[in-house]
């Protein structure tokens, strides 16, 4: 066999080889295809007229407060506890499988720290939560099973405290994607929950004040 033969021989067999690895797998640092439910009525909580009526508090205190300069009205939702590991209120509704959660969110106060999440397919105490803490340079994907496992995290710019931001987390059967002030950050594939209600969520001694809860469903069961 001739030597150049042989070299177009092994490209095709490497190609052939890489043909199971996605682009984004490949790829990781570069732009991703970004998830986008096939319609659906968008519901927005509003916290000006109807508060938390319906809302199940799992841990946490958390008030309707009025706060000048919020992004939809007067009221918002704050949890102020300062003694729990895991601050979580989970919102009327569900279970949901494929959802496109977004909240505004920000950062009042907190030495240990000062997070804001997104919980979604809360279910019987277990649940996923993408949160942003004002106290760190990441953005994180956890699992929650009696205890909290990181699933993929992303290096930012903490956001800032006193100042409203928006988080926003896209999760399509196994696929979830997850996004902080409008930039997709995390991508990341996990199917140990399927469906569950949606929430909010802080941790330790955070002060963080919530609007403009928005939820996209495409199915529920």
């Amino acid at each position: 066999m001739r030597k150049g033969a042989a070299f177009l021989l092994a490209v095709g067999f490497i190609l052939l080889l890489d043909g199971g690895t996605t682009w984004a797998q490949k790829y990781p640092d570069k732009e991703h295809v970004e998830l986008k439910l096939p319609g659906g009525q968008v519901e927005r909580f509003d916290f000006e007229k109807k508060g938390i009526e319906g809302w199940k508090t799992v841990d946490g205190k958390w008030t309707i407060e009025e706060m000048p300069g919020a992004p939809s009205g007067k009221r918002v939702l704050v949890q102020r506890a300062a003694r729990s590991d895991f601050n979580v209120i989970v919102a009327p509704g569900g279970p949901y499988t494929d959802v496109d959660v977004s909240v505004r969110f920000k950062p009042i106060s907190g030495q240990e720290d000062a997070s804001g999440g997104i919980v979604f397919r809360f279910s019987e105490g277990r649940y996923y939560v993408v949160r942003a803490n004002a106290l760190e340079d990441n953005f994180r994907l956890y699992y929650y099973d009696r205890s909290r496992y990181q699933l993929a995290t992303a290096r930012v710019k903490p956001p800032a405290l006193g100042q409203w931001h928006t988080s926003r987390v896209v999760a399509i059967g196994d696929h979830i994607q997850a996004y902080l002030n409008g930039q997709l950050l995390l991508d990341h594939r996990d199917s140990r929950y399927r469906s569950g209600q949606i929430g909010l969520w802080t941790k330790a001694d955070s002060v963080t004040a919530f609007d403009d809860l928005r939820l996209q469903v495409y199915n529920s069961r």
